[in-house]
């Protein structure tokens, strides 16, 4: 598996954290393990940026996901394999969410890594049956990826 992590801000990210993560998803999922994955921290410039080009809305958002090759989860017989796409997240705005919710600015991170890894699985919370399938899923993944290394959560 392939997941590159950039950051281009001067906030500070959960590099190997997020790889590990992005990696129990992949597997979670059945997603090739030759899939790649890119993910980049903006600053709120430029997630403001692409946020107005990419959805037509102002202000930054927390997390934007960029699908390539449209991947859908496999199955333990036959893995997705592809080019998963790109995630942009935003290190400020996700620190401001996690102070509203009470648990670490990390903790917010992560929780929108497996969201936006979602999204490019073909996942949307628009309806609320929708929502119900998704957000239980990221909780259950970012779960088991924390209970797997120790570490309690609020997720």
């Amino acid at each position: 598996m392939s997941v590159e992590v950039h950051n281009e801000t001067e906030h500070e990210a959960p590099m190997e954290e997020a790889v590990a993560l992005a990696e129990h998803v992949f597997a979670e999922m059945h997603v090739h393990p030759a899939a790649e994955l890119t993910l980049t921290y903006v600053d709120e410039a430029e997630m403001e940026r692409l946020h107005i080009e990419w959805m037509d809305l102002p202000g930054p958002t927390d997390v934007l996901s960029f699908p390539m090759d449209e991947l859908r989860p496999g199955s333990p017989e036959r893995p997705s394999e592809g080019i998963l796409g790109d995630i942009v997240l935003c290190p400020p705005v996700a620190a401001a969410q996690a102070q509203r919710a009470g648990h670490s600015a990390e903790e917010e991170m992560l929780l929108l890594i497996v969201h936006g890894i979602l999204h490019l699985l073909g996942y949307d919370h628009a309806e609320p049956e929708e929502e119900k399938v998704m957000f239980g899923l990221q909780r259950t993944l970012l779960l088991t990826f924390l209970a797997g290394r120790g570490q309690a959560a609020d997720a």
